[in-house]
């Protein structure tokens, strides 16, 4: 079950902040593997908080300087305002919908239906958008970007959009740089994961046991290794690369995800 676990974790890091869904990754890594029941689905969103520590680190230094001076620094003020703004129509549609997404929105049809939907527009936004850039530094966002990259994160909440790729496409869309898109979408991870998590584990807390603290552990720490470097590796590539690639594995993991359904290999559950 530890292997299992690492493999698990592996995923979500290596997943979490591309455009490409690690829910539907998940879905698809726990049904291959048989990790797939009550237990695991507590598991995934335990291990989240390791993709959640790998942003703080990365971005330690915006952190701390921003809470050092959070009493006396507009800009600190207005960054942590925007953060809190971006977070709460996720928080809001989250709590309001959150049984009937986990009821309805977990199968294979929707989940291949957003993979290659999003390839779709990734597409048209890097081929034929071509949206004007406005804004290239983080801190020259207003309340009302945040606020709207706020509502497409919402999008994220359909298993196999991507919470990432909804809000860095769609910060793109809205005239955000590649590069401040992606920054914002890290730091809306913070309060979203930690909130949907916290909400989740309360939810299902009676399926926790101290036993398996040694799974949840090595899951959390290949969570945050695996999201470290992601994270690491993609401020470095998006500076000389679209995200043009994504798209079309978001197509091809989308055929794939049918193909598995409806041919019965993998059996797909909530």
């Amino acid at each position: 079950m530890l292997v299992k676990a690492a493999i698990m974790g592996l995923v979500e890091g290596l997943t979490e902040f591309l455009p490409i869904s690690s829910t539907g990754h998940l879905i698809l890594a726990g049904a291959l593997l048989n990790f797939d029941d009550e237990r695991a689905k507590v598991f995934e969103i335990a291990i989240q908080s390791g993709a959640i520590l790998a942003v703080i680190l990365v971005y330690w230094q915006k952190i701390r300087d921003t809470l050092v001076n959070l009493g006396s620094s507009r800009r600190a003020q207005r960054f942590v305002a925007n953060v809190a703004v971006g977070f709460l129509p996720a928080a809001l549609v989250g709590l309001a919908a959150y049984k009937m997404i986990k009821a309805h929105l977990f199968n294979p049809g929707v989940v291949a239906g957003a993979f290659i939907v999003g390839g779709l527009i990734i597409l048209w936004v890097e081929k034929i958008a071509h949206p004007k850039v406005r804004i290239q530094h983080i801190d020259d966002m207003s309340g009302l970007d945040a606020l709207k990259v706020g509502l497409v994160q919402c999008l994220g909440m359909i298993p196999g959009t991507s919470r990432s790729g909804a809000t860095i496409i769609g910060g793109m869309l809205l005239g955000l740089s590649r590069k401040v898109a992606a920054e914002f979408s890290f730091f809306l991870a913070i309060p979203t994961l930690v909130g949907a998590g916290a909400y989740s584990l309360y939810k299902e807390r009676a399926l926790l046991s101290m036993a398996d603290l040694p799974l949840f552990t090595v899951g959390f720490v290949m969570s945050f290794i695996s999201a470290w470097l992601c994270i690491r590796w993609l401020l470095r590539f998006i500076a000389t690369h679209s995200f043009v690639g994504f798209a079309y594995y978001r197509i091809a993991f989308g055929v794939v995800v049918l193909a598995t359904a409806w041919s019965g290999t993998i059996h797909w559950t909530a």
